[in-house]
């Protein structure tokens, strides 16, 4: 069985060789990565941008007027501006560096949230949530006095609007809370109905789009969202290095989230000036080592093409649900169309517990993720307990697939299924 072709297609086997980690074999066998929605994979260009500049040019960022101190700070800005450039941010003081889309989220809850929510106030989150979009307020929601609300989903993990009305009735949205696509099942919410019920209440929209700036377009302008966040490492970047994207106006308003180092303007013993935006959010030495290999990472990326990954990991996740239907007792968790989500694709088998799957899965040198994903209201939800998840990238290949199922198989006759 052939994988379909799509348009733009990808040299799937050029860039695998961009990828020192897919020459490895694991227990004898070669590697298929199948754990993305995790963490991505390295290409060479991103090592040798973090090798190249820790030894050339290693200085830390706004404080040297020393010529190694001005390349580190002009390669900060740098990445900086690639990265307000990738989300077609109105300026860079727009892009605040942080370690991760969680931190983030928690900087936009803790200044933006505690400022704006009290008693009588609504925010509003969706069963779909990964843990670091749903923690943080359920602690803002205790803070505050503020509601906690959740949007439901259908059978298939599809997210259901009808219960806007009812909450706009229970107070005063503040914010409105969402994933710009489900790291378990791969659905894509209605982002845009979201945005416009939103501002119809007044509310802020936080966008989760760690699962889609790798692999897609993200236009924060064109989507209409008041933040949005992603993390480096599911981008072919390293970790320790992720960003909020806020308008202007909103992180203007929002008090500082850490203290001390570049965010300080002026410090007295009475009192202290918080700097300009961005850095007002930037306490301490920031990640700029982690920000060049970031700025690698977008060029790799930005070189391929986002449409064209994006066209591909529908490909290589319709393959996939096509081969995994080959396996009996396997039950695809989520939409069963290819073009409903993103390259994600969660399933367990007949009563086999997905970490013995994973296990068996191992032996083949087939990595994937077993587990709630950090989505555990989301897999309750579903009634289920865990699933098996499989998750692509532009470097995933049908033989990946291929040996995925092999695997599958093996584990049905260990398991004496």
């Amino acid at each position: 069985m052939a994988m379909r072709d799509t348009a733009p297609a990808l040299d799937v086997d050029a860039i695998r060789a961009d990828f020192p980690i897919l020459a490895r074999e694991v227990h004898g066998r070669p590697l298929a990565y199948l754990d993305s929605a995790a963490t991505s994979q390295k290409p060479r260009a991103v090592l040798d941008a973090l090798t190249g500049f820790y030894a050339t040019s290693n200085a830390n960022v706004h404080r040297g007027v020393y010529t190694l101190g001005v390349e580190s700070t002009e390669a900060f800005e740098a990445a900086r501006a690639a990265v307000a450039g990738l989300l077609n941010a109105a300026s860079t003081r727009e892009v605040v560096f942080t370690r991760n889309a969680t931190e983030a989220i928690n900087l936009v809850a803790q200044t933006h949230g505690r400022a704006t929510c009290g008693p009588g106030d609504v925010i509003v989150s969706t069963v779909l949530e990964h843990h670091a979009n749903l923690v943080p307020w359920q602690v803002l929601a205790e803070q505050t006095g503020a509601e906690l609300r959740f949007l439901d989903i259908d059978d298939e993990g599809h997210l259901q609007l009808d219960g806007l009305d009812a909450i706009s009735r229970a107070g005063r949205v503040r914010i409105v809370a969402v994933t710009h696509q489900s790291n378990t099942l791969g659905v894509r919410p209605p982002v845009a109905e979201l945005v416009r019920w939103a501002h119809a209440q007044g509310a802020a929209v936080v966008l989760d789009a760690a699962q889609t700036v790798p692999n897609r377009p993200v236009d924060v302008q064109a989507l209409g969202v008041d933040f949005a966040v992603f993390s480096g490492h599911k981008m072919l970047g390293p970790t320790g290095i992720g960003a909020l994207w806020g308008r202007e106006g909103l992180l203007q308003a929002m008090p500082p989230f850490l203290t001390g180092g570049e965010m300080i303007r002026s410090v007295r013993l009475d009192r202290t000036a918080w700097n300009s935006l961005p850095w007002k959010f930037e306490a301490g030495t920031p990640a700029y080592a982690e920000a060049v290999g970031l700025h690698a990472a977008i060029d790799y990326l930005q070189g391929v093409g986002l449409e064209a990954i994006d066209a591909h990991e529908h490909a290589i996740t319709a393959y996939a649900l096509e081969r995994l239907a080959e396996v009996p007792g396997l039950r695809v968790v989520g939409p069963a169309d290819a073009d409903a989500r993103g390259g994600v694709v969660s399933f367990v088998l007949d009563d086999v517990h997905p970490h013995d799957v994973a296990e068996i899965l191992d032996r083949h040198a087939v990595c994937v993720r077993a587990g709630h994903h950090c989505t555990q209201p989301l897999v309750e939800r579903l009634g289920l307990a865990a699933t098996v998840r499989a998750s692509f990238y532009l470097y995933t290949a049908p033989d990946d697939v291929d040996r995925l199922v092999e695997g599958l198989l093996d584990a049905r006759r260990v398991m004496g299924v």
